[in-house]
């Protein structure tokens, strides 16, 4: 709509809404006219009950038409006023067919033909339930605005061997920053002290305290619950890990699921048509009347059901409570540490049935450690993993860091290789010394032609690492992972939710990855695959009849297969930026069981949706025929509309408490 009203509205409620029909008033928006509005709604109401009260003890005062009217009609103007300023907007902008202009031709109808009360009655109520899903979607507002808010304002830096409070924004990378105990930390960076507990609920929705030591990351968001600490900062505020989860809620209530593209659309119609209709209600019989003189047409009491038309069809239920179910879904659980990048995401994560896993660091922890050391001949333990660790630096990879982690461990000093390149799947190349070195899996150096490889036999299982020099192999590091202790029980959840297909990927051997899986009572595994093995591997199956695939994964080779599956879910959303851009869902916390509830919450959320359609669309369908069979009057359908239209949004209020649990 172009009115000015709905562009305020839009601007108040975002996305929430959605309604092209203005459905909430901009004058319930500010805290002053709140007071004000309570006071007119109060004050009709009072005049209306009033008025009813003395007709019905047949007051004196009531018998002279002149006083019934002028009551009545204060009565109106306390609550129609404000609703003619939306209309008068509306039309200043061409916009002739709203909900504004539906509810006056409605109740000025009945002052017309008489029904005083009624008439009053259209416009009191209607205003009553605006103001009540204003109310629902503020609050719905609020509680992602309270995530927003915590953001703190200044932070206390170090500087020239004192402290001051700047702005977050204005501290540079590498300066040290000071946090109180209860405290919110600004900015990413790395603890200083020996160690310290954290409060992490509002990146991760966990709410048990994590310990970090010194020299660990440190999260922007998390709140420091037991000392003072004093953090190196390693990103500027822009980039720090809190301020990328705001703007992926911020983001999120801007995605549209297609049922709320659809109200919208509808509601662009919608309303004309009502009117037709309406017009119709009253015209059909009479132009049957005038060619039929013997039926008896009864003008008042067909004018009267084409009123109730009108107030039986107004759209709030639809156009309020659809967009706010999304927005109230996308709002509770992110406070878990989910995020869903949309009210699209949660339509399609409703219609999963094939949940596919990258194994390292997904199903499982991804910490390696180096369990065995197996030189070549001439070469020593040392020899090899300071060789192995000075590649193994240019990766982020986690066995690139757990061959890094364990050298430093063991007290050996590391420089950089020169010119490290990384081979998607096979491992690095790089220059020390001006020798060339390959570290990776066996499958790398024998696309390299190296000699002295050890016979297929003699290799070890699991995750390696093997080095060769200027084409001679120099030896191998074993290196072994740990499943989550809640992917077995995760894996169960997923399997009563229906899944039809439950499947692990991954770059390790096929023996190694079929044991792992059997572990967690996954039968379909795959592995010696590589980012593009995986990525075609989702192609087919996104492309089974059927079949609606989520894919799983947490790294940056996981990235293009995220970006391909129906729903890509990135495990651990502080980790790789690359696999957080390309997934669909965010999980903030390592729990795989997170991955159970964002299906629920998807399925939940539709059901509501769905719901709230059958329940808006089957009570006005019902009324309006009592209505013209003479049963229900004009009171029905104004208790009808406001009634549903609340109905919905309280039926869409359990969101938030289901997704909380």
């Amino acid at each position: 709509m172009n009115s000015k009203g709905h562009k305020q509205e839009e601007h108040r409620h975002a996305s929430v809404s959605g309604c092209s029909c203005g459905c909430a008033h901009s004058h319930t928006a500010t805290a002053g006219n709140k007071t004000f509005l309570y006071i007119r709604l109060a004050a009709a109401f009072a005049l209306l009950v009033g008025g009813m009260l003395l007709v019905w003890q047949d007051a004196r005062l009531f018998g002279n038409e002149v006083v019934r009217i002028a009551w009545y009609l204060v009565a109106y103007l306390l609550v129609a006023l404000p609703v003619m300023h939306e209309a008068w907007e509306s039309f200043r902008h061409r916009d002739f067919f709203n909900e504004f202009t539906l509810m006056q031709l409605a109740s000025i109808g009945a002052l017309a033909i008489g029904e005083y009360p009624e008439g009053v009655a259209v416009m009191l109520f209607y205003s009553i339930g605006e103001m009540l899903q204003e109310r629902a979607v503020r609050k719905a507002k609020e509680n992602i605005g309270q995530l927003l808010d915590v953001r703190p304002s200044r932070v206390r830096v170090c500087r020239a061997g004192g402290t001051e409070e700047v702005a977050p924004h204005e501290v540079a990378v590498g300066e040290t920053i000071e946090v109180s105990p209860g405290g919110r930390i600004p900015l990413d960076g790395t603890l200083e002290n020996e160690f310290a507990w954290f409060d992490t609920a509002s990146l991760t929705g966990e709410s048990v305290p994590r310990k970090i030591v010194r020299g660990s990351q440190v999260l922007a968001g998390m709140i420091v619950t037991d000392r003072a600490i004093r953090i190196r900062v390693t990103s500027v505020f822009e980039q720090s890990t809190f301020a990328r989860v705001l703007a992926l809620v911020e983001e999120a209530s801007k995605r549209k699921a297609a049922s709320e593209l659809f109200i919208r659309r509808m509601a662009r119609v919608y309303t004309p048509v009502v009117f037709l209709l309406a017009l119709l209600t009253f015209l059909l019989p009479w132009i049957y009347a005038q060619m039929n003189p013997s039926w008896a047409f009864d003008g008042r009491q067909w004018f009267y059901n084409s009123l109730m038309f009108l107030v039986i069809s107004c759209p709030c239920a639809l156009v309020i409570s659809i967009p706010l179910s999304y927005f109230t879904a996308i709002g509770a659980a992110s406070r878990r540490g989910i995020l869903f990048k949309g009210g699209n995401v949660l339509d399609a994560i409703a219609q999963v049935n094939a949940v596919v896993f990258d194994k390292t660091g997904t199903l499982t922890e991804g910490v390696f450690t180096i369990r065995r050391l197996s030189p070549a001949a001439g070469i020593t333990d040392e020899q090899l993993l300071h060789v192995m660790a000075q590649l193994e630096q240019a990766s982020s990879h986690p066995v690139a860091k757990a061959v890094v982690a364990y050298a430093r461990a063991a007290g050996l000093s590391l420089a950089s290789a020169v010119a490290v390149e990384e081979i998607p799947g096979r491992g690095l190349r790089g220059k020390i010394e001006e020798k060339i070195y390959l570290a990776g899996n066996f499958r790398l150096l024998e696309e390299n032609a190296v000699r002295g490889l050890p016979p297929l036999d003699e290799r070890p299982e699991g995750t390696i690492v093997a080095l060769a020099c200027n084409g001679i192999y120099q030896g191998v590091a074993v290196l072994s992972d740990a499943l989550r202790p809640d992917a077995a029980s995760a894996i169960a959840r997923l399997r009563t939710l229906g899944m039809e297909k439950i499947q692990v990927l991954s770059g390790d051997k096929q023996e190694i990855v079929r044991t792992f899986a059997a572990q967690v009572g996954i039968t379909e595994a795959f592995g010696d695959l590589l980012p593009e093995d995986k990525l075609r591997h989702i192609g087919d199956l996104k492309h089974s009849p059927k079949v609606h695939a989520a894919f799983v994964g947490d790294g940056m080779n996981d990235a293009p297969a995220l970006a391909l599956s129906d729903v890509g879910l990135a495990m651990g959303g502080l980790g790789s930026d690359a696999a957080i851009e390309s997934a669909d869902v965010v999980l903030q916390t390592d729990s795989l069981s997170r991955i159970a509830d964002a299906i629920r919450m998807g399925r939940r959320t539709r059901r509501v949706v769905w719901a709230n359609v059958v329940l808006a669309l089957g009570t006005k369908l019902l009324v309006l025929l009592l209505g013209f069979c003479g049963v229900a009057t004009l009171w029905e359908a104004v208790f009808a509309d406001v009634g549903v239209a609340l109905l919905a949004v309280l039926n869409t209020m359990k969101l938030r408490i289901h997704h909380e649990d």
